[in-house]
């Protein structure tokens, strides 16, 4: 039912480097002749510099405009409030790269590397409203209780065609066979097969990159894929998605199509999700907190759905950043409504999977394929630790159909993003810095949207009122 082959361990030659000197010496090894040096913006597009290799070694870190954490999907920047402020002089942040993600690109012409680095101010703080920034703190929150956290995203998109006309809706590419997806193909290994040269190329993409891929589907919509990834640390696994991303799209792109990781791509087709598996183990013992030794579920399992439950709603506008989003999140779409939980429910917004006790889990299925990976697993992990630390107790567990019950999510951006800025717990977590900047983005991005008309007014408005 799954497309699966092997791929090399992210320890092993690849990547993973430790220090100046051996990122050096890997370099030269491979024969290198560029480095794009990359940081994820609030979007989760990689923004930076190329240099060539030479520049890099002898110097790794580089200055960049802080305005990079501003700049909303649309490359604008929001205007100033009260609460938000934009720097008049646009002065220079400090990039420095982490080495352990020191990686070749294999779809450059010429030989090239990447590696992702992290933002801090000129007297050495970390810029607080960094995306990665962000996780690592909500990760530090953990590790101060001596708990750590593990995920596993699994992440949709959709395969179309080329389209450089906005105003035409994107149509399923034609596969092998010659013809395009009409119906439903959910698990199909012969509606895999017809795209199997391109996937050959993210399976090679991926190895040279040193990134994991669990397993491979079609999920339900026409030419809509679902790549799975190894549980492990969150930020390890936030860069394999914001890399995937990536080595997806410029694999389409060789195969002349789009991959688009919108929420809700295509009209009547399935939405796209980024769901999350979250489990906590004791940093002491390595054991799931989450199970006692007699394999039962403890108090800290239900704590952390209760979180979710509480907390989720408060964070949908990092789980769905764009308007887009929320075309996704309604009823008899396949995507959750609402944060009730359940025993391998897929019908509810957090999903208990079927497991051994070592491995049990809770699945986020409320955020969208478009979310930034480190904002997405940020928010979703902070929920569950605000549960945690206050010993919530959850509602009962769902059993049946969750979609028909009332709505538990915002349905528009707005709405979500009210709900976020009044969290007072939420924003002890993630800084005032950064929920003001965030909000200001994604009210922004909501003005140029409101600046478009779209087809349905023009089609019901124009004659008719």
């Amino acid at each position: 039912m799954a497309k699966k082959k092997k791929s090399v361990k992210a320890h092993e030659t690849v990547r993973g480097v430790g220090s100046a000197s051996e990122a050096a010496a890997w370099l030269e090894a491979r024969g290198l002749d560029d480095i794009e040096c990359v940081v994820p913006d609030m979007s989760g597009v990689a923004r930076g510099k190329m240099m060539p290799v030479q520049k890099f070694v002898d110097g790794p870190t580089m200055a960049i405009p802080g305005s990079i954490f501003l700049q909303t999907i649309t490359g604008d920047y929001p205007d100033d409030d009260e609460s938000f402020t934009v720097d008049p002089a646009d002065s220079d942040i400090i990039l420095t790269p982490d080495y352990s993600t020191l990686c070749v690109v294999p779809w450059a012409s010429d030989p090239t590397a990447q590696v992702i680095h992290d933002a801090f101010h000129r007297d050495g703080r970390p810029v607080e409203i960094a995306p990665r920034q962000l996780l690592r703190r909500v990760v530090e929150l953990y590790e101060h209780k001596g708990w750590k956290p593990i995920v596993a995203p699994e992440i949709e998109f959709y395969l179309v065609e080329r389209n450089q006309d906005p105003d035409y809706p994107l149509k399923p590419p034609t596969g092998r066979s010659g013809r395009s997806e009409t119906g439903r193909q959910s698990y199909s290994i012969a509606a895999v097969n017809e795209f199997d040269d391109l996937f050959d190329d993210i399976y090679d993409y991926s190895e040279a990159q040193g990134l994991e891929i669990d397993t491979l589907i079609h999920e339900e919509g026409a030419a809509q894929m679902e790549i799975n990834l190894l549980h492990g640390d969150p930020i390890a696994l936030a860069d394999q998605v914001f890399l995937f991303k990536r080595t997806i799209r410029e694999a389409a792109l060789r195969h002349n199509m789009y991959a688009t990781f919108m929420a809700k791509p295509i009209a009547n087709e399935p939405g796209s999700a980024m769901h999350i598996h979250q489990s906590v183990v004791d940093i002491e013992d390595g054991s799931n907190i989450f199970s006692n030794p007699d394999g039962q579920p403890t108090r800290e399992f239900f704590s952390f759905i209760a979180g979710q439950q509480r907390y989720l709603p408060h964070v949908m506008c990092m789980l769905a950043p764009y308007v887009n989003s929320y075309r996704r999140l309604m009823r008899k779409s396949s995507a959750p409504v609402n944060v009730h939980w359940g025993y391998d429910n897929r019908t509810v917004g957090l999903r208990v999977p079927n497991s051994s006790p070592v491995a049990r889990r809770v699945e986020n299925r409320v955020p969208s394929s478009d979310a930034n990976p480190y904002l997405a697993i940020a928010a979703s992990l902070a929920c569950g630790y605000l549960g945690l630390i206050d010993g919530m107790s959850p509602e009962e567990p769902i059993e049946g159909s969750a979609y028909a019950l009332d709505f538990g999510l915002p349905r528009g951006l707005l709405e979500a993003v009210a709900l976020f800025e009044e969290c007072e717990e939420l924003t002890d977590i993630f800084g005032k810095a950064f929920v003001a900047t965030y909000r200001a983005i994604k009210q922004a991005e909501f003005e140029t949207f409101m600046r478009v008309i779209s087809p349905w007014e023009r089609e019901y408005l124009l004659l008719n009122v």
